[in-house]
């Protein structure tokens, strides 16, 4: 049996940590499919998650992402402060 590759073991430690990334601009794009793939299979796509990859700009991840119709959620912003002319009621 083979020991793991630095490469795999690289990617392992990423997906534990992936909640805890801030950017993967500087991932080659092979690396960033493989990291997306296990991402998805372990169930660690999170609103913040998705936001990251879809930073990174890679058009495979952003079409693979289309392709599943996953969007980000939209929070409605509420306004802090009424203005004289606006009325809620």
């Amino acid at each position: 049996m083979r020991p793991p590759s630095l490469l795999s073991l690289t990617i392992d430690s990423a997906l534990r940590h992936i909640a805890h990334i801030t950017d993967l601009s500087s991932i080659p794009d092979q690396i960033l499919l493989e990291l997306f793939w296990k991402t998805l299979q372990a169930g660690k796509l999170t609103e913040k998650v998705l936001k990251l990859f879809m930073a990174t700009g890679n058009e495979q991840i952003l079409s693979f992402i289309q392709s599943l119709n996953i969007r980000p959620i939209l929070a409605p912003v509420l306004p802090t402060r009424c203005s004289e002319n606006s009325r809620f009621m």
